[in-house]
């Protein structure tokens, strides 16, 4: 990933022009004189890197979700139809990229056959995961195997879309490809490899799997289909072992904390793809925006509860209130009694508008913690788990100065997709626990292992297993790689996001009402000091929703095409309800 240089984005400037030539210019880079070594193929491919953009947008930044909330409510991607959409347009492009490779490394007589099958490996996963992501936004969309002509291709580039169930099994195609025939760098942490192709495979079949079992045509899908569902399961099952069973290549890291907050990831035994960041080359703001001067968006009350106790059990309703300690409102105590992660997750001190904290100072009483920047949540709930003290206070709340490595892939979510791939296929039993959730839980600390729990509060129509395991997924992965979202759609429950049926989600920290003798915060001596505070419901929970909501269509499982594209071709159509 170091190596992308500006000779990289002259590559694709070069390659992107749609005119075509009879005869090569002497003086800028063609397909036919740049491709030429086994060095540019792998300079143009590092590229790919892009796809995952870290730190820098696929952990925390991701609020459509009911794990996290903003001061009035994040609404959904589309509220309407957009002239044009980037989650159409960019995947493409990239598409286009992978196929000039696909079809210039055949005729490149310096590279060696297995270096050829390695590359058009690469090539191919990429392609595979960039037409999964136009799948999982909009549905139906074309498959773009080769370098498009104006001329030769107009049934694609003025054609109908391709059913999107026909597109993913192309997609599961080039994934075998890649996982046959990519060879090289298979003990880096930091290159496309086998083992990436094999998280990738895995990810991207849990998700096919699982949508084709829970998709409903009254929402504009095609039925369930469960044959295919279990292809799927299977496929992701495969690649999961491939990976679980590389002798003593991955293993989980001993610390939680370890895959988040580490300077550097090399070496970490758990890691198959991670992001590496060094400042002032290239740095991140995930910490300061989770701990700066900025309000934090919070953890929900429907996320906190979701945490069961230390031992296993449910916690009873509103267990979240807090206490004061030295003055100030605390969750420590409630924190303590659950699972170990909470307090990865949240600071023990509620921080909101009118009750900051200083979570840099060290020490208040010196003249850099007098100085230091109060953080507030929209929730009452801070962010914490991103932060770290390896990095000195002014980079910690500066944008752009951190330089933690973000995880891409990693072992922990291997065991997750393999625990619930294995649930659907009703093959969940001890030896599949004892290799997957059971290590998890003991990881964080949690002495008991994972259980299953009847719990009345259960929202999605599945079995309690398969409910616990989509607890876990969510505990483990909270605020991470947007997987939330993609979890809730995938299972078919994005209904759950709707406020206003489930306002649990827009609501944060207990901190009291005018009316209670034990309230944590003083909402009339705050008023009457003209102080900021926030808006507290009657039962005294923080309300960031500033009398808005998030309302569920079925629409919203799919994005709507942009009246860009149907202008430019009449014949692709419009997306279920837009």
């Amino acid at each position: 990933m170091k190596k992308i240089a500006i000779l990289t984005m002259s590559v694709m400037l070069a390659f992107t022009s749609c005119d075509i030539l009879n005869n090569d210019p002497d003086d800028s880079f063609t397909k036919s004189n740049y491709f030429t070594s086994v060095e540019n193929v792998e300079l143009f491919a590092n590229y790919f890197y892009s796809a995952f953009s870290g730190y820098s947008g696929d952990f925390y930044f991701n609020i459509l979700n009911d794990d996290q909330a903003k001061t009035g409510v994040e609404q959904w991607t589309f509220m309407q139809q957009p002239a044009t959409a980037s989650a159409w347009n960019s995947p493409y492009s990239n598409i286009r990229r992978c196929n000039l490779l696909v079809e210039a490394i055949p005729g490149i007589e310096s590279m060696t056959s297995v270096q050829k099958k390695h590359w058009m490996g690469v090539a191919r996963l990429m392609r595979a995961w960039y037409h999964y992501k136009v799948v999982r936004g909009f549905g139906d969309c074309y498959w773009v195997n080769h370098v498009l002509d104006p001329k030769a291709d107009a049934d694609i580039l003025y054609g109908p879309r391709i059913d999107r169930d026909i597109v993913m099994d192309s997609v599961l195609a080039d994934l075998n490809f890649a996982v046959e025939n990519m060879t090289l760098n298979s003990t880096s942490r930091t290159q496309l490899n086998q083992n990436v192709a094999n998280a990738m495979k895995a990810e991207i079949c849990l998700y096919e799997g699982t949508f084709c079992r829970y998709r409903v045509e009254a929402d504009g899908q095609k039925a369930p289909n469960e044959d295919r569902a279990k292809q799927y399961l299977r496929e992701c099952c495969n690649a999961c072992e491939a990976i679980m069973g590389s002798t003593n290549a991955y293993s989980l890291t001993p610390k939680y904390t370890n895959v988040y907050t580490s300077l550097n990831l090399e070496g970490n035994p758990e890691m198959i793809l991670y992001k590496h960041y060094n400042y002032p080359t290239l740095g991140h703001s995930v910490i300061d925006y989770t701990c700066g001067s900025t309000i934090v968006n919070g953890m929900t009350k429907d996320a906190f509860n979701a945490y069961l106790s230390d031992e296993g059990d449910l916690m009873a309703y509103g267990d979240d209130h807090g206490t004061l300690v030295n003055g100030k409102p605390n969750v420590g105590a409630q924190i303590a009694k659950r699972d170990p992660r909470l307090a990865v997750h949240v600071d023990a001190a509620l921080q909101f508008p009118g009750n900051g904290v200083a979570r840099y100072a060290d020490d208040p009483t010196t003249e850099a913690g007098k100085n230091a920047s109060e953080s507030t949540s929209s929730t009452g709930y801070g962010v914490l788990k991103f932060d770290t003290k390896a990095l000195d206070r002014v980079r910690r709340q500066s944008i752009g100065q951190g330089d933690t490595d973000a995880p891409i892939f990693w072992l922990a979510v291997i065991y997750l997709n393999y625990a619930e791939a294995k649930a659907e296929l009703g093959e969940f039993d001890g030896t599949v626990q004892s290799l997957t959730l059971d290590k998890l839980r003991a990881r964080a600390g949690n002495i008991w292992g994972f259980t299953v729990v009847s719990d009345p509060r259960k929202n999605m129509n599945v079995s309690d297993l398969i409910y616990e395991i989509r607890r876990e997924r969510r505990i483990e992965l909270m605020y991470d790689i947007n997987d939330r979202y993609y979890a809730l759609q995938r299972w078919h429950c994005l209904y759950l996001l709707d406020t206003q049926k489930y306002p649990d989600q827009k609501k944060g920290a207990w901190i009291g009402t005018s009316a209670d003798a034990d309230k944590l915060f003083d909402v009339d001596a705050a008023i009457a000091a003209g102080a900021s505070h926030p808006d507290i419901d009657a039962e005294g929970y923080i309300d960031c929703s500033s009398g808005n909501n998030r309302i569920y269509n079925n629409k919203y499982y799919l994005f709507p095409i942009p009246s860009d594209q149907q202008t430019l071709n009449p014949e692709i159509g419009q997306n279920y309800g837009w």
